[in-house]
């Protein structure tokens, strides 16, 4: 593992999976859709390319993807590649939404990269 690292990049995708995962679950429970497979497919597949079209940006930049500036990266691209691909697929993508989406990615993916970096220094 890299030095500058606290976790191996699998890991750290991962834990931006469940974020997005978890963000899909609440908003849908929320809303009541229910969190039925299905449900959690069709409102998930669109933030995932987002998910992998931002890590692909950290990894073709050769960020440490436990960087705060790489969870901004992730977020962001997560959030703009999942609304355009909702828009193409037909899925709502209601002003709010967007908003509520970039705060909840961004406070959740800069949050587990600040724990992990502190206590990366505390070792």
């Amino acid at each position: 593992m890299d030095e500058h690292r606290f976790a191996p990049r699998w890991l750290m995708i991962v834990a931006d999976f469940v974020v997005v995962l978890v963000f899909v679950a609440i908003g849908r429970r929320v809303h009541d859709h229910g969190v039925r497979l299905s449900g959690l497919i069709s409102t998930t597949w669109p933030f995932a390319i987002g998910l992998a079209a931002g890590w692909g940006i950290v990894i073709t930049r050769r960020r440490d993807g436990g960087s705060l500036g790489a969870g901004v990266t992730v977020a962001v691209a997560t959030t703009v590649t999942g609304m355009i691909v909702r828009v193409l697929a037909g899925q709502g993508t209601a002003v709010a939404f967007i908003v509520v989406t970039l705060g909840f990615l961004g406070a959740t993916m800069l949050g587990w990269r600040l724990l992990g970096g502190a206590r990366r220094r505390a070792h």
